[in-house]
C-alpha cells in the first residue's frame, strides 16, 4: 500500500470516528436524562431496571441476523441508515415529551429501536476499522476509540444534569437528534475503500456465503469450529455476568456507610480509571500475546473486586474501583484487536454479532438476580445476629451493606477462578497460534 493510500484511509477513519464520537455524546446525554426522568417520575426501581433491560435485550436477540446483514451490506450505508433510524426514534421520543403524552412503555419501545440501530452501527464500524487500519495498529486504535468513550463518560452525567435543569429533557433529546445528523453528515462526505474480500483465497462455503439463513447460522458455526474463540467468549460472558451484578451492588453498598456525595466521588474516580486505561491501551497497543493481556487484566479485575468488598474503608474501595475500571478498556482493547486480526473481513459482521450475543446474554440475567441475591440471601447472612456474623462478619463487618460486600467478594473470587481455568484451557491460551 502506498503512502498516499494510507494517509487517505487514516483521514477517512478520523472523520468517521469524530462523527461517531459526537453521536455517542448525544446518546449518552439522552440515556442519562431519561434515567433521571423515569426514576423521578415513577420512583420505581423495577421500571428503572426495565429500561436497562430494553436497552440490552433487543440487540442480543437480533445479533445473528444483524451480523449476516452487515456482512452483506455496504458498511458506510449501514452506518448511515442506522444513525438515521436511531435519530428518528430519538425524535419520536422528543415529540412525546413535547406533547405531554409520554409513558414509560413508549420510552422502552424507542430505546429498543435505538439500541438495535446501535448494534448495526457498531458491527459495521468494527468491520470498517479492520478495513482502514493495519493489523499491527488495531490494539492502539481500539484504545484510542475507548478514550473517546471513557472521556465522554466522565462529563456526561454532570452535563446531562445541568441540561435537564436548563433546557429540560426535550432540549437534550433535540441535541441528541442533532448529533445523529452530524454523524450522518460525516459519513456522507467520505468514501470507504473497496474491501479485498477473502473469497480470493477462501471458498464461499468457508465464508458461509449462500442464503441469508446459511449466513446467519455460519457466524455461530465459525465460532464453534474454533474452540479457542468459543472458550474466550464464554469467559467474557462470565465476566459480564459477574461484573454486571457488581455494577448494580457497588452503589448500594457504599450508600450504607457514606454519603451520596462520597459515593459520587468514588464512581467519578472509577470512571477516571477507565479513561487512564484507554490512554494506556492507545499508547501501548497491548502485549504481543493478546490473550495474555485479556487474562492478565481479567485476573487483576477479579482481585480488585475482592478488595472492594473486603472492608468498609473508602480509600481501599476507591483504589480497587479505579484499578478495576482501569482493566476494562485493556481487556476490551485486546479482545477487539484479537478478533479483528484473526477473523476475515467478510466474516467480521457475523462473528462480532455472535460475540455480542454470547457475551451480553448474561447481562439481563445479572440484572434479574442481583436484587434477590442481595436482599434475600447475602444481607440476612451478615445482619446483626445473622448466621455468618460471628465468623466472616468479624473480618468484613456486620450490618447493612456487609451482605452485599460478601456477595461482591464471592463474585471476585469466581472471576479469579474463571480466569485461572481459562488460562489452563489450552485452546484459549494458544488461540493466537491458530490460523484464521
Amino acid at each position: 500500500m502506498n503512502k498516499y493510500a494510507k494517509i487517505l484511509k487514516l483521514r477517512v477513519f478520523i472523520i468517521v470516528c469524530f462523527g461517531q464520537l459526537i453521536s455517542l455524546i448525544g446518546s449518552g446525554l439522552t440515556g442519562f436524562a431519561l434515567d433521571l426522568w423515569i426514576y423521578q417520575k415513577t420512583g420505581s426501581v423495577t421500571q428503572f431496571a426495565l429500561v436497562a433491560l430494553f436497552t440490552t435485550l433487543p440487540p442480543i436477540l437480533v445479533s445473528p441476523i444483524a451480523g449476516a446483514f452487515v456482512d452483506r451490506w455496504d458498511k458506510r450505508w449501514t452506518m448511515i441508515l442506522s444513525d438515521c433510524s436511531a435519530g428518528l426514534a430519538t425524535l419520536f421520543i422528543a415529540v412525546l415529551f413535547f406533547t405531554g403524552r409520554v409513558q414509560v412503555w413508549q420510552i422502552c419501545v424507542g430505546i429498543s429501536v435505538i439500541s438495535v440501530c446501535g448494534l448495526f452501527q457498531s458491527l459495521a464500524a468494527a468491520a470498517t476499522t479492520s478495513l482502514l487500519i493495519p493489523k499491527k495498529h488495531l490494539g492502539r486504535v481500539s484504545g484510542i476509540l475507548q478514550i473517546g468513550e471513557s472521556s465522554a463518560g466522565l462529563f456526561i452525567p454532570g452535563l446531562a444534569g445541568i441540561l435537564v435543569l436548563t433546557i429540560h429533557i426535550q432540549g437534550v433529546l433535540l441535541i441528541d437528534f442533532a448529533s445523529f445528523l452530524f454523524s450522518v453528515l460525516s459519513l456522507l462526505i467520505v468514501r470507504f475503500p473497496k474491501p479485498k474480500t477473502a473469497t480470493t483465497t477462501i471458498s464461499k462455503n468457508q465464508l458461509g456465503k449462500g442464503s441469508l439463513k446459511t449466513e446467519i447460522i455460519y457466524g455461530w458455526t465459525y465460532i464453534t469450529s474454533h474452540p479457542g474463540f468459543l472458550g474466550l467468549l464464554v469467559y467474557f460472558a462470565i465476566i459480564n455476568f459477574l461484573v454486571g451484578i457488581v455494577s448494580i451492588m457497588l452503589i448500594p453498598m457504599l450508600l450504607n456507610f457514606v454519603s451520596s456525595a462520597t459515593t459520587g466521588s468514588v464512581m467519578s474516580i472509577a470512571s477516571l480509571g477507565t479513561f487512564i486505561g484507554s490512554l494506556v491501551m492507545a499508547a501501548w497497543g497491548g502485549p504481543k500475546r493478546l490473550v495474555s493481556g485479556i487474562l492478565g487484566f481479567g485476573l487483576l479485575l477479579g482481585i480488585c473486586i475482592v478488595l472492594a468488598g473486603l472492608r468498609p474503608y473508602i480509600p481501599i474501595i476507591t483504589a480497587a474501583a479505579f484499578f478495576g475500571f482501569f482493566c476494562f478498556p485493556l481487556i476490551g482493547g485486546c479482545s477487539n484487536a484479537l478478533l479483528q486480526s484473526k477473523v476475515a473481513l467478510d466474516l467480521q459482521g457475523r462473528v462480532f454479532a455472535v460475540q455480542g450475543m454470547i457475551t451480553n446474554s448474561s447481562l439481563p440475567l445479572a440484572y434479574l438476580v442481583a436484587g434477590p441475591l442481595a436482599d434475600n440471601v447475602f444481607e440476612p447472612l451478615l445482619a446483626s445476629g445473622g448466621p455468618l456474623s460471628g465468623n466472616i462478619g468479624i473480618i468484613i463487618g456486620v450490618g447493612a451493606g456487609r451482605g452485599i460486600a460478601l456477595l461482591i467478594i464471592v463474585l471476585g473470587i469466581l472471576l479469579i477462578m474463571s480466569t485461572i481455568y481459562s488460562y489452563l484451557y489450552t485452546d484459549i491460551r494458544l488461540l493466537e497460534n491458530s490460523t484464521e
